[in-house]
């Protein structure tokens, strides 16, 4: 391998984690909060095979009256918009959890006897994602050392109605599929590795490439594979790194906001044709 810099470098690093959560796979006394399978009448739409200038690119959404339009954002989906048409995989005891849960984008549900069920994404509503963490901090409603996961589960959780109405404020919902057998799955339909998998933006690092990480946090520095996408994962350099699960993860991951610089790692004969190419 060779190694080339995209841009100036310069990277920012999070973290994300498979977390565990109560739940069931019916709902009883204590497991209200439907986990979603992908619905029959979302659809998405490759805006390449209409456009050449839009190659890349992808919306989602459903049809109503003829009409497309856009799919129902979490207020509405929260408030009954899929109820009644039996899409429950499961049920979470604790809605703030679950939040966190379809951030991280896969996880494990205790289920009350005891065993594990392995959830994973399926798909996307459609709607942008928006971080609560900012938003709260911007509103100095969160002190900063206090913006971290635990304090924003903590905060959602002090106040019921107060903490739906700041998790609305994020449109993005999240459907699962029941895993079987390894994972999480990540970008490639193949399993991620806690330590060694990053989520990436496949526009500036190609999936599978190898990726170099000087960091100001120690835990994320070394090399990681691009294994992953991510929503929110958008840009040159920027990087979501996996952490398994368990507490150790969840705390690494819950508080990484990492600056430094990056490094991709190119076969030679690649890195050659970049050169020639530039």
């Amino acid at each position: 391998f060779k190694s080339v810099q995209v841009g100036s470098g310069a990277a920012f690093a999070t973290g994300y984690f498979e977390p565990e959560i109560a739940a069931s796979r019916t709902k009883s006394a204590g497991y209200s909060v439907p986990i979603y399978r992908r619905p029959a009448d979302l659809v998405e739409v490759k805006l390449g095979d209409f456009s050449d200038d839009l190659a890349g690119r992808t919306i989602r959404g459903r049809v109503d009256q003829g009409k497309f339009v856009r799919y129902y954002d979490r207020k509405a989906i929260t408030e009954g918009a899929l109820a009644g048409r039996g899409l429950e995989i499961a049920y979470a005891a604790d809605a703030a959890e679950f939040f966190f849960l379809q951030i991280q984008g896969s996880g494990r549900l205790r289920l009350p006897d005891g065993s594990v069920m392995r959830i994973g994404y399926d798909t996307q509503n459609g709607r942008g994602y928006v971080g609560i963490g900012k938003l709260l901090l911007d509103r100095g409603e969160l002190a900063r050392g206090k913006a971290d996961m635990q304090g924003i589960i903590d905060y959602l959780r002090a106040d019921a109605v107060r903490g739906a109405a700041v998790m609305n404020e994020n449109p993005s919902w999240i459907f699962f599929r029941e895993l079987t057998g390894a994972g999480p799955l990540g970008a490639l339909g193949l399993p991620v590795s806690g330590r060694v998998t990053v989520a990436a933006d496949p526009k500036f690092i190609p999936l599978g490439a190898p990726v170099f990480l000087s960091m100001d946090r120690g835990e994320a520095n070394g090399l990681w594979v691009a294994q992953d996408t991510g929503g929110a994962i958008k840009g040159a350099n920027r990087v979501d790194t996996f952490w398994g699960a368990g507490d150790e993860a969840r705390r690494i991951a819950g508080g990484m906001a990492a600056r430094g610089s990056a490094l991709l790692l190119l076969p030679h004969a690649s890195a050659a044709r970049l050169k020639m190419a530039r």
